[in-house]
């Protein structure tokens, strides 16, 4: 089941949940808090996130949202969980249930209002904003089945348009402005959804190395040579350790041949004498150290 609180929200819950009607498609409704009027003229400040928070968990709890978001820090404060209605809309009496006519009807506030000023710019639009955090948020209404559409359009001005039949009969995101029984005109504009492209092809598997066990080979190398000549204990393993010391050029070609005889003791002696080892230490037969330095500049991995 999706999350009923959106992860990385600030929970503030206000309590006075209710259900929605789910027997109509999943929706989203799209605001803005439009909290001061400012014109191109005029800027005005933005309100702060942390300010608007406090109004939807007090004097303002009754027209509070789902979510609050704010485009520019990327901060989220949720006031309901995604299952119950919230009260941003008109919701007339014997009407459409606006506020509930969906499987969810998740209602988003974004801290915005035209020509607000933030850090000496002024924004004349929502979608000219940072919008940090939007494809956390897309994501999250996405997984409650609201479809990234907009069946009345994104909305790109301020102009209202309604239709009752569009609203209760296709899910996907709405404006306020696109609500029926509401007279607000915002948000104005949002972001377009942000898609990640064409899934990527699954990186091809790394060939698995080769393994020669090491307990296999000490067997091949203590049977092999007193054996008759061409004797083989652990043939496939030999090999791949006879071709390493002929890569090293230790062995000829020749004795190449899954045999642990002889001149494969003499040339495996000669590379533990070239890792530095002496004596018994030098003695022919694979211990683990060798034996892995060999497997790793010639491929094969080495197992007990």
């Amino acid at each position: 089941m999706p999350d009923l609180w959106m992860p990385g929200a600030i929970r503030a819950d206000v309590g006075d949940h209710a259900p929605c009607d789910t027997q109509y498609p999943p929706k989203a409704i799209a605001h803005i808090t439009w909290d001061k009027n400012a014109t191109a003229a005029k800027p005005v400040d933005l309100v702060p996130f942390s300010a608007l928070k406090s109004y939807f968990t007090g004097g303002g709890k009754s027209m509070a949202p789902h979510i609050l978001w704010d485009p520019f820090t990327g901060q989220f404060a949720q006031f309901y969980p995604a299952n119950s209605r919230s009260k941003s809309v008109v919701d007339l009496a014997g009407g459409t249930r606006t506020n509930r006519a969906g499987k969810v009807v998740i209602q988003i506030e974004a801290v915005f209002f035209p020509y607000c000023r933030v850090d000496g710019k002024v924004y004349a639009k929502l979608a000219d904003t940072p919008c940090k955090g939007w494809q956390q948020l897309q994501d999250w209404v996405h997984s409650w089945g609201v479809p990234n559409t907009w069946p009345m359009g994104r909305p790109s001005d301020f102009t209202a348009r309604r239709s009752e039949s569009v609203w209760e009969t296709q899910g996907g995101w709405y404006g306020h402005s696109q609500v029926p029984e509401n007279t607000h005109q915002d948000p104005g504009s949002w972001p377009a959804f942000v898609t990640s492209g064409p899934p990527k092809p699954a990186p091809s598997p790394t060939p698995s190395k080769p393994t020669v066990s090491l307990k296999h080979v000490i067997a091949a190398a203590r049977q092999d040579q007193p054996a008759a000549d061409g004797h083989t204990t652990h043939k496939a393993e030999v090999l791949l350790v006879e071709r390493a010391l002929a890569a090293e050029k230790l062995l000829a070609a020749t004795y190449v041949d899954g045999s642990f005889g002889t001149k494969t003791i003499t040339a495996y002696a000669a590379w533990q004498k070239r890792l530095g080892y002496s004596g018994s230490a030098a003695d022919g037969i694979p211990g683990r150290t060798s034996l892995a330095k060999l497997g790793s500049k010639h491929g094969f991995e080495v197992t007990t």
